[in-house]
């Protein structure tokens, strides 16, 4: 898979919503039905971050949702490609990106949306292929300001920014012509997932889903 395959696939996953819900899950158990009301309520694209033992089997449990798009996020090594593709991930994310990173996402044919924080490493995964990026860390490398600026010298690059993305600041994102959506956790807090609070959950993702710039 090229990275400009690779792009094309990022693109279309985080286009299919404004907000892709970043998940960080301690209980497998709770991820059926997390991915259930976050697709009730609007949101198919969920990406679950490898940073939690249980996070592959989530992925497993995920990817058996219908209208879901499963996604492992933290991506930092080869072996970590491969285990998600294993566990059913159709995208992955990554904060950085690495050679070898880039060169596993190929091999197993994972697409895969890299982050940048600067001019530089926009360039460099660009030169390679890649046109949709995330930009993280968002609110700390200097928010949409940061990015507006990168959309001029840029034009053909598009972002996902998360990083201290919320309801609050979403929307100045949005706005933006570089950005196709937004990266955030707050439409599924840890304290509602371990209430197994699904309607909340839903509520909170319908809410997500129908922001604008």
């Amino acid at each position: 898979m090229t990275p400009l395959e690779q792009s094309s696939a990022t693109r279309a996953i985080c286009a299919a919503a404004p907000v892709v819900p970043v998940l960080v899950l301690d209980d497998a158990s709770t991820a059926a039905d997390l991915a259930r009301a976050l697709v009730a309520g609007g949101l198919p694209a969920l990406e679950v971050t490898l940073r939690t033992d249980a996070a592959l089997d989530a992925i497993r449990e995920m990817a058996q949702v219908e209208g879901g798009i499963v996604g492992a996020g933290t991506l930092l090594t080869a072996a970590d490609v491969k285990a998600a593709k294993e566990a059913g991930a159709q995208f992955g994310v990554s904060p950085g990106a690495t050679p070898h990173l880039l060169a596993a996402c190929q091999e197993y044919g994972l697409p895969l949306l890299p982050g940048a924080a600067t001019a530089t490493e926009a360039m460099a995964l660009l030169e390679q292929g890649y046109d949709m990026l995330k930009f993280f860390p968002a609110e700390a490398a200097g928010g949409a300001p940061a990015l507006k600026s990168l959309a001029s010298p840029l034009p053909q690059i598009t972002f996902c920014p998360t990083g201290g993305v919320s309801p609050q600041n979403a929307g100045s994102y949005l706005a933006l012509p570089n950005v196709v959506c937004v990266g955030g956790s707050w439409v599924a807090p840890a304290s509602a997932i371990a209430a197994r609070d699904w309607a909340g959950i839903e509520a909170l993702a319908r809410e997500a889903a129908s922001l604008t710039a």
